[in-house]
């Protein structure tokens, strides 16, 4: 090999290592899409479910889900009104256990949001409202904002449940007051990038989206009465449509496909199609269905069809992208949250039921079924697939399935 061109080569190689490393975790997989890229999944289940490879069950209390990087799985818990970061490596051992400070205990004690990771540093928003960075490595704080105090932040009945987005340096955060209603801080020191004021809502339990357009990223998110799209770059509100529901909670990650969003709430609101023109400025909606209303269970979209669960219908549904029909509703299975894999529904029930039902709008047939044996209080964690492994958190335990 030409000796000029070797060391090329090597710095290449190390640059889209350096560049893989510094991709941030996301909430529902890689875009927020609830979409894993999983392959050679388990089409069936046995007879008493997917084998546990193993089991962690000293986690204190919470209702994130695990993230994955630097070879370690990181998952956000609560013990006696202190949040922790816990650190495990691949096969469910502790390596590390850090706080963050304190945690939310006036209702559904425990974590809310689940860290996020980039390369070396570690993100962390608490219930009451506090950003913190820490180093992933050994858990040291590296700094922390009050976005209550320091930006006059509006928490909410539940405390604020946001698992925060990074776009290069830039860290969103839904801060919920009047003038900083949305910020961006550098992720690097906290230091203020850009305020908007957005609409002036408090937050409503939602962890936003980023959607990548030729011309501009933009963050969409969902506030107390608004559907909100702002400008990732300099924090201008684009547009807004309105949303509401009775309690003003809206913590569905809205889905973006085909050039079009779908954002979707509980409490018999139902979901929205909003088609966006070519560079994001302007929103016009397409079309609007009632029925498709979860409340914290998200939802999928694969090719062309939405996947989820209703609330106060308690259904499991899908609909047309394109028309918004529904195409089948089921009851087979107690409504919960949704992820997708290699053809198949990764189904999580708030009733504790694990469910594999294949992606069709044929209908609702359920492959396999299970019984989450394991952990306490709610069954609210959103499911995470890694490396063959079906992830499940149910309050203090977090349970590793095989499903390869």
């Amino acid at each position: 090999m030409n000796k000029k061109i070797f060391p090329l080569l090597i710095a290449g190689f190390l640059a889209i290592t350096s560049a893989k490393a510094q991709e941030p975790t996301t909430w529902r997989g890689p875009g927020s899409t609830g979409i894993y890229p999983e392959t050679g999944l388990l089409k069936a289940w046995p007879a008493n479910g997917p084998a546990i490879i193993w089991h962690y069950d000293e986690l204190g209390e919470g209702f994130s889900s695990p993230v994955f990087a630097n070879g370690k799985i990181y998952v956000s818990a609560a013990v006696d009104k202190v949040g922790y970061i816990y650190a495990l490596t691949q096969d469910g051992k502790l390596e590390w256990k850090a706080t963050y400070g304190e945690e939310w205990t006036e209702n559904y004690s425990g974590s809310r949001a689940t860290p996020s990771v980039v390369g070396d540093l570690l993100y962390m928003y608490s219930g009451k409202g506090v950003v913190t960075c820490m180093n992933a490595t050994n858990g040291k704080i590296n700094w922390t904002k009050d976005v209550m105090k320091d930006f006059s932040g509006q928490n909410i009945t539940w405390g604020v449940t946001e698992t925060l987005v990074i776009d290069g340096n830039k860290l969103f955060v839904t801060a919920g007051g009047n003038t900083n209603n949305v910020i961006a801080l550098n992720r690097l020191d906290g230091k203020l990038i850009w305020s908007s004021k957005g609409v002036g809502e408090k937050p409503a339990y939602c962890t936003p989206l980023l959607v990548k357009l030729a011309s501009r990223t933009l963050l969409v998110t969902m506030t107390e009465k608004h559907i909100i799209g702002l400008d990732a770059e300099t924090g201008a509100l684009l547009w807004s449509h309105e949303h509401t529901n009775e309690w003003a909670v809206h913590a569905n990650t809205p889905l973006f496909y085909d050039n079009s969003l779908f954002c979707f709430s509980g409490y018999g609101q139902g979901g929205v199609k909003l088609n966006l023109n070519g560079d994001g400025s302007k929103v016009t909606k397409a079309w609007f269905n009632q029925k498709f209303d979860s409340r914290i269970g998200g939802a999928v979209v694969v090719d062309g069809y939405i996947y989820g669960s209703g609330d106060k219908t308690r259904d499991w549904q899908c609909i047309d992208w394109k028309t918004g029909e529904q195409k089948y509703a089921s009851q087979a299975v107690a409504k919960g949250n949704v992820i997708f894999a290699d053809g198949m529904l990764y189904i999580y029930s708030e009733k504790g039921e694990l469910a594999l039902v294949p992606a069709t709008p044929a209908g609702f047939n359920v492959a396999s079924k299970a019984k989450v044996e394991l952990g306490s209080a709610q069954h609210w964690a959103h499911l995470v697939i890694n490396n063959g492994r079906l992830f499940v958190r149910h309050g203090k335990s977090l349970i590793a399935y095989k499903i390869k």
